[in-house]
């Protein structure tokens, strides 16, 4: 360690290296440079145009946002609004930058510029590795092209270093060392799942074989679909997905999560982020040699993906059209999300023999005046995002049963939609699709 010595400096003095106009990494997700962000924060009216990337922060705010509110110093950029970066665009001081999450290495290789890269990581072992704690992302990528690289250690982090190093940093990759107290790590929780989530998740556990390799999104239905595996009589099931969470702890300790059927990383979850609980961080700490948490052009490869046998994607969606299109992100123009990686585990399932795609969603929502109104709709409303082609989209999930989209004509993927929609909703969108698709 004591080569290293010489590249600890405190997070002001590690901020000192931003010049006017860089580009600054902050990361993905539960991952965050927590004392650089506070560090850089400070130097407000010292530096001018300088953008900060970010996106999926859990975290209750970001301190160059804050410190900054006129955007006198810095503009904050999100990959994928989090909770907090949505209530902050609403104040415009949150940039939102779509991706599709497999081809951001790629921009950051040969499209867009990083100069500042503030990277964070799990306390050094004796020999100068880190682990990337709770965010593989794209790390290795978007340093590797900075001009300058700071590791900030947390301490609370997660040690391991992944499979063959693949979750491993070294302390000679560094510019500059910032370490110091952190807070505890942020939590995501998850409101319980709805008589309705409950419902969709029923219709999805049908589908599910064994050995089936799970890549489940975050929120309600997944969460469901999580508990009724557990207790069902299903077995042999494996991960590979963009966020590991609490779902899988719980498929875990139920005996179900064996990743005994893999063809790639056989025996191993393998992941890119980690986001839940303190429970879960401390379970990923425990379980760390049963993992391979490994970078975006890894884990959300569909290739990759697809070389796996019965790959089962379950995702969210806002609302689909008559044909299959999806809006997954967006309320009109207001940005609600982002498309993550949603596209590129549809597209494994696509791919993997005996594989399906799930969108799931509840048949309606709720107004603000308490009328209801359908998410399955004849086409996406002008203004809103249409994440998904209708060619990408395989089953659809909601309360009223499952649509298997393949192969139908535009007719009959209609009628298909019409079948899962709420019945007051029937009639008009019958009507639409006698009139315009025959």
């Amino acid at each position: 360690m004591a080569d290293f010595k010489s590249k600890y400096v405190t997070a002001e003095a590690a901020a000192a290296a931003i010049q006017d106009g860089d580009w600054v990494d902050y990361g993905f997700g539960g991952g965050f440079p927590e004392l650089m962000d506070k560090a850089i924060a400070a130097r407000k009216g010292q530096v001018k145009d300088v953008k900060i990337r970010g996106g999926l922060v859990i975290r209750p705010r970001i301190e160059v946002i804050e410190a900054d509110p006129e955007q006198e110093s810095f503009t904050y950029y999100s990959w994928h609004i989090g909770d907090y970066e949505r209530k902050k665009q609403k104040e415009g001081l949150v940039k939102f930058i779509p991706t599709i999450l497999r081809s951001l290495p790629d921009l950051y290789r040969h499209h867009i510029r990083v100069d500042v890269a503030c990277v964070p990581v799990s306390k050094p072992d004796a020999d100068g590795y880190c682990g990337l704690g709770l965010s593989n992302f794209a790390w290795r990528t978007i340093f590797e092209n900075a001009r300058t690289v700071i590791f900030e250690i947390n301490e609370h982090y997660p040690t391991f270093h992944g499979f063959e190093g693949s979750h491993r940093v070294h302390l000679s990759e560094a510019d500059y060392i910032v370490e110091g107290e952190h807070e505890p790590l942020p939590v995501r929780n998850y409101r319980d799942a709805s008589e309705t989530d409950l419902a969709i998740a029923r219709n999805v556990l049908k589908e599910i074989p064994d050995g089936a390799m799970l890549s489940l999104g975050v929120g309600g239905v997944p969460f469901a679909v999580a508990n009724m595996i557990a207790e069902s009589d299903l077995k042999d099931l494996g991960c590979w997905t963009g966020t590991i969470s609490d779902a899988y702890m719980a498929l875990h300790r139920a005996g179900k999560l064996t990743n005994r059927m893999k063809s790639v990383d056989t025996g191993l979850s393998t992941w890119n982020l980690a986001m839940g609980s303190q429970e879960f961080y401390d379970w990923l700490q425990e379980y760390g040699d049963s993992f391979h948490p490994g970078d975006l052009d890894y884990v959300h490869s569909p290739w990759r993906i697809a070389e796996n046998k019965n790959v089962i994607s379950i995702n969210g969606g806002v609302q689909l059209d008559l044909l299959g299109a999806e809006n997954a992100e967006s309320a009109g123009t207001r940005q609600l999300s982002g498309i993550g990686g949603q596209l590129d585990f549809l597209e494994g399932a696509y791919r993997s023999e005996g594989g399906k795609g799930f969108i799931c969603l509840a048949s309606t929502h709720a107004n603000k005046d308490g009328s209801l109104s359908s998410n399955i709709v004849p086409f996406i409303p002008t203004g809103s995002t249409t994440s998904a082609p209708r060619t990408m989209i395989q089953c659809v999930a909601t309360e009223y049963g499952v649509a298997k989209l393949p192969g139908l004509s535009l007719r009959e993927r209609a009628q298909a939609m019409i079948n899962i929609a709420h019945p007051d909703f029937r009639k008009e969108l019958t009507e639409y699709a006698d009139a315009n698709f025959r």
